[in-house]
């Protein structure tokens, strides 16, 4: 099974790095193309609310393909939109490569965990998603930092490489991969799920932390000013951190979800990011404490999306591609959002980048509130209704 997973955890591994590093490449982007720091962090906005808006409809447009073939496509899409970025000279041509881009990273998210999800057997499943998901938080792991540090010179280069990347999963892909299908879904069965009242609180869980999340971190590069003086080399080390951290919490959250409730894990990691995300502006004002709270931090982090898809899989594993697509849309519109209250916070109460981790602990508290509430009008599975079909199967071969 490790054959097959790999390259879905590289194909995460690069859209996770596409996604995170131009949070560390702002300064940078920014002076290239004429625009302030907040303007240049609408990059991230706009790619993750292309990302949420998309996946659904992209994900009914290939859900008649295999799994194998959706993913080859949307990964030459991603590429295709990492090249055109790199090549871009102009706010106007980057933006728009970011939304092609974003177009096929939507598809690749949801379709590379539902088929890991497929693949994996029940008592294994947790495991094989924080696997595939794991490829996000080793973007953050390395491939945040190591963009950085590449992008030091010549940002353009670090997004060269991330298409590098693409390919690369791609290979895998066509090597590793065999033909997975699974129920097709047209655009309405895929919206469905959002009339039942538990699908919808649970997606407003993952929206909700990941608005908290993105509301500093979009700004992490100059949030960081104090604790690096300016020292890209000691940024680089902050975001390994922070990346380290969210890798040991990909980890550790594959195992408690196969363990233990899933609910129960997700309150201690949201509790615990709220007071992260409240000592900000204290825990950044030098270097050693900024690389325990980015370490703090960044394991939480990691931990939210392995338990969210672990509840929307147990409410109905036959619906799994449609609820994990939606899941996929939630996480990116709170990352949009996040990127845009980060930048309103600061264009219109005049915050500097480090003060939004308050504002971001309120809006993560605010997603534990919700999600105690919910958890407690949760009383066992109820069914979904996603798509005609009702089973997935697995053929092997090319």
């Amino acid at each position: 099974m490790l054959k097959q997973l790999l390259p879905l955890a590289m194909a995460t591994f690069a859209v996770g790095t596409d996604g995170y590093v131009i949070a560390g490449l702002l300064p940078a982007i920014a002076a290239d193309l004429g625009v302030s720091t907040p303007a240049a962090g609408q990059l991230v906005t706009v790619f993750a609310m292309t990302m949420a808006l998309s996946a659904p409809i992209m994900g009914a447009l290939t859900s008649s393909l295999d799994r194998r073939k959706a993913l080859l496509i949307a990964l030459a899409v991603f590429v295709i939109g990492n090249a055109v970025t790199a090549l871009g000279t102009s706010y106007g041509v980057v933006m728009a490569a970011r939304v092609v881009t974003a177009v096929g990273a939507g598809v690749i998210t949801s379709a590379a965990s539902s088929t890991a999800a497929a693949i994996a057997p029940p008592e294994r499943r947790g495991r094989a998603l924080a696997f595939v998901l794991g490829g996000l938080t080793l973007a953050t792991a390395l491939g945040l930092p190591l963009g950085t540090l590449i992008g030091r010179a010549d940002w353009h280069v670090t997004l060269w490489a991330v298409a590098g990347t693409g390919l690369l999963a791609a290979v895998g892909i066509m090597a590793g991969l065999p033909r997975v299908t699974l129920p097709a879904a047209s655009l309405p069965d895929r919206l469905r799920p959002l009339g039942q009242g538990r699908v919808l609180a649970l997606l407003a869980v993952t929206a909700l932390a990941f608005l908290g999340t993105y509301t500093l971190y979009t700004y992490i590069g100059p949030g960081l000013e104090d604790a690096t003086g300016g020292n890209e080399s000691l940024l680089t080390l902050i975001l390994l951190a922070w990346g380290v951290g969210t890798l040991a919490g990909n980890i550790v959250a594959g195992r408690l979800v196969d363990r233990r409730d899933s609910a129960r894990v997700l309150t201690g990691t949201l509790a615990l990011a709220t007071l992260a995300l409240v000592l900000t502006p204290a825990a950044t004002r030098a270097l050693a404490p900024a690389l325990v709270w980015a370490a703090v931090w960044g394991a939480t982090a990691g931990v939210v999306v392995v338990p969210q898809q672990h509840r929307l899989i147990s409410l109905s594993p036959a619906a799994a591609p449609v609820l994990l697509g939606l899941n996929t849309s939630a996480l990116y519109l709170g990352v949009a959002l996040g990127g845009g209250l980060g930048g309103l916070a600061q264009e219109w109460l005049g915050l500097t980048p480090a003060e939004l981790g308050p504002v971001a602990a309120g809006v993560t508290a605010l997603a534990l509130l919700w999600h105690l509430a919910t958890a407690r009008r949760a009383s066992g599975p109820a069914p979904v209704a996603a798509a005609p079909a009702t089973t997935a199967t697995r053929r092997s071969g090319v």
